[in-house]
């Protein structure tokens, strides 16, 4: 059985059934350790640990409605809040739990993910998955490649039946565009004196792309970080940032001070301290149809 396979949504292979774990807000960052290599990781999840967007393919599946790709497409160009989009689409969805976690399920993942996690969080670098997605799917995804260690800071997303609901344990009390808010995470593990290593693919991850120090991007986070002059390394495969890290944690062993970026400060481009309190859209933010 390969790592990705599974018999069904929460079935273990001695089919006993193990519950989901719900997801909350996410745990408080814990202090920068003494001897501790001073960075830590925020992984995207869809396009990027999961080799497909996973939130879009259990919507392509399970969804009839014919504007969904043209409104998705509206926030793919940075024009609609991530929040009020996935509040829409839940609506869409016709599918119990069940059939929705079996197409999760048949997604792939990049196989040196795996590698690369275990040797971070044996160096004792944080790594956490940051994903402004539905997100119900990644913690049995991540129990299946054998990571279940791994902090989730995702939306909470259940179903009753056919009928989802979607709410926002880790979005921004105040700006309301983004249902989780990566942005956050990564002020936090800078201000607890780690310079924050970030690795996406897309739009969901401009606004925590832009605060981070180091910054790895591969689809259309290229042209964001293109277009906004924030350097980053191009990437197409977790063994790529593996092989940096192994570099990195080489010459931080002969000299802790050249080996990582220290956290910096960045200019505000988002959030309430640029757009003001309750904002739903960025600015020129189209609104989804109000028919469901």
């Amino acid at each position: 059985m390969t790592p990705d396979a599974t018999t069904a949504p929460g079935v273990g292979m001695s089919g006993a059934r193990r519950r989901r774990p719900e997801i909350g807000a996410a745990p408080p960052v814990g202090p920068l350790l003494p001897g501790a290599p001073p960075i830590a990781f925020l992984v995207d999840y869809d396009g990027t640990i999961a080799l497909t967007d996973v939130s879009d393919t259990v919507m392509a599946e399970h969804v009839s409605h014919a504007d969904w790709e043209r409104i998705a497409a509206i926030y793919d160009a940075g024009l609609m809040g991530s929040r009020r989009l996935m509040e829409w689409e839940i609506k869409l969805i016709r599918a119990t739990e069940a059939e929705l976690m079996t197409t999760a399920a048949a997604q792939p993942h990049d196989p040196g993910f795996v590698p690369f996690a275990r040797r971070a969080t044996a160096a004792g670098i944080p790594v956490e998955v940051v994903s402004d997605g539905f997100g119900f799917f990644i913690g049995p995804a991540l129990a299946r490649l054998g990571l279940t260690e791994l902090p989730v800071v995702t939306a909470r997303t259940t179903f009753n039946g056919r009928v989802g609901a979607i709410g926002w344990p880790n979005g921004n009390p105040t700006c309301l565009v983004c249902g989780t808010c990566k942005r956050q995470r990564v002020l936090d593990h800078q201000a607890a004196g780690r310079a924050v290593v970030f690795i996406g693919d897309g739009e969901s991850d401009r606004y925590a792309a832009g605060y981070a120090d180091v910054i790895f991007a591969k689809r259309s986070l290229v042209p964001i970080c293109l277009a906004n002059g924030w350097p980053y390394e191009r990437w197409t495969e977790f063994a790529e940032i593996h092989a940096w890290l192994n570099e990195r944690l080489a010459r931080w062993r002969l000299d802790p001070d050249d080996a990582f970026p220290k956290p910096a400060e960045h200019p505000w481009f988002c959030g309430p301290e640029v757009w003001g309190a309750g904002v739903e859209d960025p600015p020129g933010g189209i609104m989804p149809p109000a028919d469901d």
